[in-house]
């Protein structure tokens, strides 16, 4: 194990998962309305380009947080929604929200 990995701290992993500029709203998006498709995600995110969202949910992918779903319908039907690991992000949000709400 890498000297730099034993003393990392949990603050710097959770932000390189979590940390990307759009997450905290495909987050949202998320977790306030369920589950939404691609062009439903992009139309809630004001200044969210197509190239930016579909990096952030493929992030959120790879670390968990987010699960594609595709059906199997002509054309396909993908849609995203929370992970459990997704889910447990709720609190935080919460947080964040009442924050902005007191001090932004």
């Amino acid at each position: 194990m890498d000297q730099a990995e034993i003393y990392e701290c949990s603050i710097e992993k959770s932000l390189r998962i979590i940390g990307g500029k759009w997450s905290f709203l495909v987050l949202r998006e998320l977790f306030f309305h369920g589950k939404k498709r691609f062009s439903e995600l992009k139309a809630s995110i004001d200044g969210i380009s197509s190239k930016s969202l579909t990096e952030t949910l493929r992030h959120l992918e790879e670390h968990e947080v987010v699960i594609r779903e595709v059906y199997a319908t002509v054309p396909p039907t993908v849609e995203y929604h929370l992970s459990r690991k997704g889910e447990a992000f709720n609190g935080i949000l919460h947080e964040l929200k009442k924050w902005g709400n007191d001090w932004a």
